[in-house]
């Protein structure tokens, strides 16, 4: 039992403590009390971690960089992926099933971090929100367009604060970029082309085969998730999963979620309304085994059309992997850059362009010597100096209703819905062409898709609406 109490206290400080702990915490102990420098227990925020390897781990120290974080569970499949935030964290409980760990600690943690393969992102934040527990999931929100949808629908039924790991969302370049659009210094924008240089892992490759022995540190069959069974090949683990179906959503799922929020930030769209695409694989594999149905290309072009929300026309966006680029603009000096290292996205206006780096970084005017010659806009638009992960923990504590986050899941569950939307297309795009030895008949091209976000479906290829929702497997599943 814990008791608030809004009246002044009397006793000294070190009588207060003293009764305190006589009290056996039937107080919680007021900063102005404990005095310059303490945090109270009820401004601390407990945070279960579900993926503790990988990006995991580098989520957690970037929660704990506030003092307000305390991180009270672990859980990991893998042991060997957990082992330096069990070492960091040696007062937290570790666990390997999450469902174990979110039905022990229900009554001690407030908050659920989630980085696990892109698989299992739904159920882990399903079950943690019906907990009540706020959410943190790393991107792309989910495996599909379904789970996005629910996961959006879930955040205001159970009313818990929500954050996507699309950390560019709280920097500054995006708020910039937007305030200069406002500023109509490019009119307004009707096309814009992103790409990346992702995959820079295997793909567009022969599905793994051969047999392996489970590491003893992995649990394979809570690795796997709703995914359908298969033997273990350490093909997918610890980071290639991202190439395969299964358990990942390719060089789309992994960056879009940084390339594109600028996109549904500052521009007036939702949902596509039409998308189309294609796709190649290396030369190798192009004429050995080329369109893998288990896995994602090496390279995709992505067309999607989306209705303006004022009812002023369309916007066109186009998206690039795998090393595919648009045509340099003309306003762009031969020796300038553009983009960065892991890619960018122009957009073009009626008066003019502005390219933007990943994660929606330096935003600039094209030609680049419009940003001396122009005025530039004041800041209208509130900076969140404290950082992507350090806002949802404050956020937490202040509450539902009160707390803010920059890509909270009503944002971020349409954007996640409108990306996957690239990879619903490819996987159309490969069972339209199911097999690329040659060029003949059996090479049918590409059809646009039809899409009606409403309903979630696609209303002129009934065969493409099997990716829209995912068959689990036995044991799993996600209800709200």
């Amino acid at each position: 039992m814990k008791i608030k109490s809004n009246q002044p206290f009397k006793a000294s400080r070190r009588q207060f403590i003293r009764n305190t702990a006589l009290a056996a915490g039937f107080y919680i102990v007021p900063r102005h009390v404990l005095g310059k420098g303490f945090i109270a227990p009820s401004d601390k925020l407990n945070i279960a971690a579900i993926g503790a390897g990988g990006k995991g781990q580098s989520d957690l120290f970037e929660f704990s960089k506030s003092p307000k974080a305390n991180i009270v569970a672990l859980c990991d499949v893998d042991d060997r992926a957990s082992v330096k935030s069990r070492q960091r964290f040696t007062k937290a409980t570790y666990y390997k099933d999450f469902r174990e760990m979110l039905e022990k600690e229900k009554n001690n943690i407030d908050a659920v971090s989630v980085s696990t393969p892109d698989n299992t992102h739904a159920v882990a934040a399903l079950t943690a929100m019906q907990l009540g527990k706020h959410v943190y999931v790393q991107k792309p929100l989910t495996h599909d367009i379904y789970e996005a949808r629910i996961l959006t629908e879930a955040a205001a039924k159970y009313k818990v604060v929500t954050q996507m790991g699309n950390q560019g969302g709280s920097g500054d370049g995006v708020r910039k970029m937007k305030e200069m659009y406002d500023a109509g210094l490019i009119g307004d924008v009707h096309t814009v082309y992103c790409w990346t240089n992702r995959p820079v892992w295997p793909q567009g490759i022969p599905t793994p085969t051969g047999k392996f022995d489970v590491p003893k540190e992995l649990n394979w069959d809570l690795w796997l998730g709703p995914a359908r069974a298969i033997d273990y090949n350490p093909a997918y683990v610890p980071f290639s999963w991202r190439g395969w179906w299964a358990f990942g959503t390719g060089a789309l799922g992994d960056m879009a979620c940084h390339i594109m929020d600028p996109v549904f930030r500052i521009l007036p769209i939702l949902y596509p309304s039409e998308v189309e695409c294609s796709v190649a694989n290396s030369w190798k594999s192009m004429w050995a085994e080329s369109n893998n149905p288990d896995g994602c290309p090496s390279s995709s072009i992505i067309h999607l059309t989306y209705p303006r929300n004022d009812g002023k026309g369309k916007i066109k966006v186009t998206w690039m992997d795998g090393g595919l680029l648009p045509e340099r603009p003309d306003e762009l000096l031969p020796d300038e850059p553009m983009g960065n290292w892991d890619g960018g996205a122009i957009f073009v206006g009626t008066k003019g362009k502005i390219m933007v780096d990943c994660y929606g970084a330096n935003p600039r005017l094209l030609p680049t010597i419009r940003m001396k010659e122009e005025t530039m806009p004041k800041e209208t638009l509130a900076r969140v100096p404290e950082g992507h992960y350090v806002q949802w923990v404050n956020a937490c504590i202040d509450g539902y209703g009160k707390g803010v986050t920059s890509s909270p899941f009503e944002y971020a569950g349409p954007l996640t819905e409108s990306i996957l939307m690239g990879n619903l297309a490819i996987r159309s795009w490969q069972m339209i062409n199911p097999n690329m030895k040659g060029w003949g008949d059996k090479y049918l091209g590409r059809k646009k898709l039809l899409w009606d976000a409403k309903n979630m479906t696609i209303t002129n290829f009934e065969e493409a609406n099997q990716f829209v929702r995912r068959t689990y497997r036995e044991g799993w599943d996600l209800k709200l």
